[in-house]
């Protein structure tokens, strides 16, 4: 089991996260992160850390946010690690409430 990234982090992209991991398995988009489930080791320090409540362990998914395990695998495969915290994206106060922005998600 590891833990997914979902919505919410669309067009947000706290880094908080990646801050507190200790086994680096964040990786990078134009506006979301993933993480990669071979290498999380299920210790949950990201979680609590997320700002926008966007990352569950895989087990307890809200159900619309299920699409967003194979997200998180495939995704991870294509973007560049992230192991450092950055500023979140500039209008992230603007999108940290809206719901469902999956069609928001740049996969490049």
């Amino acid at each position: 089991m590891a833990f997914v990234v979902t919505d919410a982090c669309i067009n947000c992209k706290h880094t908080d996260c990646v801050e507190v991991c200790p086994v680096d398995c964040f990786y990078e988009g134009d506006n979301f992160i993933v993480i990669n489930p071979e290498e999380c080791i299920d210790c949950g320090l990201c979680e609590p850390a997320c700002p926008v409540k966007a990352i569950y362990a895989e087990d307890e998914l809200p159900p619309d946010q299920i699409p967003f395990v194979e997200i998180n695998d495939n995704l991870s495969r294509k973007w560049p690690n992230l192991t450092q915290k950055k500023d979140a994206m500039p209008e992230a106060e603007k999108y940290a409430n809206v719901k469902n922005k999956i069609d928001m998600l740049k996969e490049t």
